[in-house]
């Protein structure tokens, strides 16, 4: 039987990277560390990589020659992007919530 997953510390911030097994990981703590700011450049870095990716995805879309072969590794890389967004956007909505 598999056991429920636990949900986020009531203070933790969720971090733009997993740990083992795509675990979600959080950090405990004030938001201004090392690891802190680390995060904010990782995330700042996730949201640049996308804006690029959606900006490449378009040109290639209206070019209409794409094979099969790149239209799935482009599906693959807009996955990967927007599973990042997401997280950085869920870590960001949850330290709103909190700074009420």
């Amino acid at each position: 039987m598999s056991e429920p997953m636990p949900g986020p510390p009531a203070s933790g911030r969720l971090l733009p990277w997993t740990g083992g097994e795509g675990k979600p990981c959080y950090l405990l703590g004030d938001g201004t560390g090392y690891v802190s700011r680390l995060a904010d450049e990782i995330e700042s870095v996730q949201l640049g990589m996308a804006d690029a990716l959606l900006e490449h995805a378009a040109e290639l879309l209206t070019e209409h020659r794409l094979t099969g072969e790149e239209l799935r590794y482009l599906a693959r890389r807009l996955s990967e992007s927007l599973r990042d967004v997401k997280r950085v956007a869920e870590s960001r909505g949850a330290r709103l919530g909190r700074a009420d």
